[in-house]
């Protein structure tokens, strides 16, 4: 957004345009990387992977955002992470129909969440159901967020995935994925 400001300088006639931004982070977003089995406790908790935390930024190591996933998994936004998934979703001619649903989705049952003092992450229970975790996990990397899967769920995907990994590279990449 911006605005206009006429002024008088020496008995010139000048504008100042003055930009009004919104600074969501000066984190550099590394990709995530890694699949680590982790485990649901009684009260639906588990203890984020060492090998996860050791890749956060500087002072994102605390604040996190988890909501619905694209398929059933939930998927796990620092929240610097978020807020720029966010504002891609705020853009979004929320007048389409197929927006609306997927932004309800998204943002329906997102959850900010904290690490407890012992590392643990509390899985807020109709995201649990919505992903059908029982209590063996899957922590999977996926760039700038990560996606949380009942083991046995993600381990039957992987595998029908990797039965056709050419074809799928193919039609992602073409002929020639390194051009």
């Amino acid at each position: 957004m911006w605005k206009k400001y006429p002024i008088n300088m020496g008995g010139k006639l000048w504008e100042i345009v003055l930009f009004c931004v919104k600074f969501i982070s000066n984190a550099v977003m590394a990709g995530f990387l890694g699949e680590y089995e982790v485990s649901l406790d009684s009260k639906n908790r588990f203890l984020v992977p060492s090998g996860f935390r050791k890749q956060l930024a500087e002072g994102e190591d605390n604040a996190f955002v988890i909501s619905r996933g694209m398929g059933k998994m939930l998927s796990l936004y620092t929240k610097a992470a978020w807020e720029i998934f966010d504002a891609k979703l705020s853009s979004l001619n929320d007048f389409n129909p197929n927006v609306a649903n997927f932004v309800r989705v998204m943002r329906g049952g997102a959850t900010e969440v904290q690490l407890d003092s012992a590392g643990r992450m509390l899985v807020p229970k109709p995201l649990q159901v919505h992903a059908g975790l029982d209590k063996d996990l899957v922590f999977s990397a996926m760039g700038d967020k990560v996606e949380i899967w009942d083991k046995d769920t993600y381990y039957n995907h992987i595998a029908q995935t990797s039965a056709n990994i050419e074809d799928l590279a193919n039609g992602i990449f073409g002929d020639n994925p390194f051009k």
